[in-house]
């Protein structure tokens, strides 16, 4: 009995809590190495500054929010994380998907996140303007509306401290370059961080 007491407790000491991610090449550091996206570089901060909190990156890149929603729960059955952190949307802008298909396909990921016992943080994307000034503005809506609905945290535009900054972008002016994965981690940080308490 002592020794099956033991490793019961080094197995609690050792046990992590986990931040998972839920994103697209965004989350995904496209054309970039794993190491350099500001999702390895939030998970570098956490273990420096959050002993027994881990990060599983389970962003795709390409992902819409209908893919995200067909993976939720497989995720959360995996990973059973503490917190669950939503970054999805971006695609299914740039394709016009119909918002109202996208807000069901977000809420169903916070609900099943929830359900599971795991806080929420959603990062908003906005669109560019040629969709259309009635579609932007909606689009950048649906996500406040579904963190109020929802009671979860909200980072309401990921990309806001490097949006207008050029030479911080890929030659497809859509992905950030490595140099500004930092200020995208430190963004995401002032959200993410009440959350690991």
């Amino acid at each position: 009995m002592p020794a099956l007491a033991q490793s019961s407790a080094v197995a609690s000491a050792t046990a992590h809590k986990t931040v998972l991610v839920m994103g697209d090449s965004l989350s995904a550091a496209h054309n970039l190495a794993t190491a350099e996206g500001w999702v390895a570089l939030t998970a570098d901060r956490i273990a420096r500054t959050r002993p027994g909190w881990k990060v599983v990156n389970a962003s795709i890149s390409g992902e819409t929010t209908a893919g995200g929603a067909s993976r939720i729960e497989g995720e959360l059955a995996r990973h059973r994380p503490a917190v669950v952190v939503i970054e999805l949307g971006a695609n299914d802008g740039l394709r016009g998907l119909p918002l109202v298909q996208s807000r069901a396909n977000l809420e169903r990921m916070i609900q099943a996140s929830k359900d599971s016992g795991a806080r929420v943080l959603l990062i908003g994307m906005r669109m560019p303007p040629n969709l259309g000034r009635a579609y932007t503005e909606s689009f950048s809506a649906n996500y406040a509306a579904l963190a109020k609905a929802h009671g979860i945290s909200l980072l309401p535009f990921l990309l806001e401290p490097i949006a207008l900054d050029r030479n911080a972008f890929q030659d497809d002016n859509l992905h950030p370059v490595a140099a500004a994965q930092p200020r995208l981690r430190d963004h995401v940080w002032t959200a993410l961080e009440p959350l690991l308490d």
